[in-house]
């Protein structure tokens, strides 16, 4: 086969992760020919563009772990790429508020990770000062975190592929192409897609929702399943609007994997509530009754999901309850906003996070990207990961170095 058919790096996967690695790799290493392949016809099309659009400030996350790590380096990288892009960012801030007793030590632990996590201008606040920031929040304390904000990433993904195009001709952007084998050859790998082939000699998957199944397409031994999420979201209706000033997030209950529901105002102006976090029986169904065989199988047959559902039953009951009831919706909203109606609310859009879940059903595993052979496979990296992509992109990138000899 000659040189010129073949790529030097693939990259699957078209999130912000897989064009935050491509941007990487080439504005590095310019002379690498490389492919970013997608297999839906636009970027960002599940995870990333159904976010929240949250700029994450590292406050949740082990001092230390690679969540923690690449979320307050990539936000900061994040920010500059955006103000020098043109891309829409606002670093408003946000509060987290505590409206019980019981929530107090929860919310100093959070404090004491964000000051090890070095997040700047963190400050603990009163009842009044959460009125300062958000008039019509009530709780009885809480913590004000500056460096949140929120941002556009589609805007960010499309802008970093259109970069790192722009950097070798020879570089190529395939949509619409599904890898649905991968296939050895001798010094390079065939990548077979639903549309034609890829050659390359090194290969990065940062396939989110499905990179379990591609890490396995490649031969790897991996014991843990991707498992998805969905959560829905409301939004704040015309009369709704003024209640909210910017980000609103509750004191996350340490018994359950998520963040619980919170208010974010969104670039374009609107303000979602959300999202609350129920089992999907389709890994990319978007709607309430979407539902795919294979996924249900799947993470059905998995022991691991069984595990997180007995542990978690309670919640996992009220979040279906929530899912289907707008009602109990705006209850569990009105424990931050309590002047919130019915008619302060609509249906808005909804999400589903990958989650590689390990065999004992804990969620609360750190980022995890492994190298085998010739490929590096980002295997989990739910959120912050879409703040950080940029700081993963950069970790990606060296570790190719190493691993491929770039």
């Amino acid at each position: 086969m000659p040189e010129s058919e073949i790529f030097d790096i693939a990259i699957i996967g078209g999130g912000i992760v897989g064009a935050a690695t491509f941007y990487k790799l080439q504005i590095k290493h310019p002379h690498l020919k490389i492919v970013l392949i997608e297999k839906e016809n636009m970027l960002a099309d599940h995870q990333t563009g159904h976010n929240s659009g949250v700029l994450h400030s590292g406050l949740y996350y082990k001092p230390g772990s690679l969540k923690a790590l690449n979320c307050v380096q990539g936000r900061k990288e994040l920010v500059a790429f955006a103000e020098k892009h043109g891309i829409d960012c606002d670093v408003c801030g946000k509060v987290v508020v505590a409206v019980d007793k019981s929530e107090l030590p929860m919310l100093d632990k959070i404090y004491q990770i964000g000051i090890e996590n070095g997040i700047e201008g963190i400050e603990k606040i009163d009842a009044e000062g959460i009125k300062k920031h958000e008039p019509f929040c009530e709780g009885i304390a809480g913590i004000y975190v500056p460096v949140t904000g929120i941002i556009d990433f589609r805007s960010a993904t499309a802008k970093m592929v259109e970069l790192a195009l722009a950097e070798n001709s020879e570089s190529s952007l395939a949509l619409q192409e599904e890898v649905i084998d991968i296939v050895p050859k001798d010094g390079y790998k065939e990548l077979k897609t639903n549309k034609g082939a890829y050659n390359s000699r090194y290969q990065v998957f940062c396939a989110g929702l499905q990179a379990d199944r591609m890490a396995r397409k490649d031969g790897v031994q991996l014991k843990e399943k991707v498992v998805g999420f969905r959560g829905d979201y409301y939004e704040l209706t015309e009369s709704g609007h003024h209640k909210v000033k910017n980000l609103i997030y509750p004191v996350p209950n340490p018994d359950f994997p998520f963040l619980g529901v919170h208010f974010t105002r969104m670039t374009n102006g609107e303000i979602e509530c959300g999202p609350n976090a129920v089992f999907t029986f389709k890994r990319e169904g978007y709607g309430k009754t979407d539902f795919n065989l294979r996924d249900s199988l799947d993470a059905l047959s998995y022991g691991g999901t069984w595990k997180l559902f007995f542990k978690n039953m309670k919640f996992g009951i009220n979040e279906y309850r929530r899912a289907f009831s707008k009602k109990l919706f705006l209850k569990t909203l009105q424990r931050l906003v309590p002047s919130l109606t019915m008619n302060d609310l609509k249906p808005g859009r909804s999400g589903v996070r990958a989650l590689l879940l390990r065999t004992d059903g804990d969620t609360r595993d750190d980022f995890r990207i492994e190298t085998k052979d010739t490929s590096i496979h980002v295997l989990n990296a739910p959120s912050p990961a879409a703040t950080a992509s940029l700081a993963i992109g950069g970790q990606v990138c060296e570790m190719a170095e190493k691993a491929f000899g770039l």
